[in-house]
């Protein structure tokens, strides 16, 4: 598996519940571009419309080989899941104070998918309680190593 882009961001923001893997619905150009690794998560999210549930703020930078008329870098992309997936996400969303955010995209095979996190966001104490942790673990690390 080839790992495209990772939200880094995400992990600091949210506390990440369930993972849910997911396709994307692109364009020829947009899948040349991700394997280039032209694809940026900073700031993207998940939105329910109707039935379906689609990616907002996800950048794919334009393919230099393509046409440049025909590429939106910004443009809204479907998310490819199961019915009963799709509902009982759009459930938990509803619940207070959860959401979906796009945590990194990756090739499986010749499809490239998303994986998606329902989250609930941290308070800036639990922020620096997660950079005190990481900080102790990696002092120790260090001192293990000799």
């Amino acid at each position: 598996m080839k790992t495209y882009a990772i939200n880094r961001k995400a992990y600091h923001d949210y506390d990440i519940l369930e993972e849910y893997e997911a396709g994307l619905e692109l364009k020829g150009p947009e899948v040349k571009a991700i394997r280039d690794g032209g694809v940026e998560l900073k700031g993207a999210f998940v939105l329910t419309r109707e039935r379906e549930l689609v990616v907002e703020g996800m950048r794919i930078a334009p393919y230099g080989q393509a046409r440049l008329a025909e590429q939106d870098p910004l443009r809204t992309k479907r998310l490819l899941l199961h019915r009963l997936q799709i509902e009982r996400i759009r459930g938990r969303i509803q619940e207070k104070g959860l959401t979906m955010i796009p945590l990194k995209v990756y090739a499986k095979g010749p499809w490239v998918k998303i994986a998606l996190g329902l989250g609930k966001g941290k308070k800036l104490f639990d922020k620096r309680e997660d950079i005190k942790k990481r900080d102790i673990e990696r002092e120790e690390r260090r001192i293990l190593k000799g």
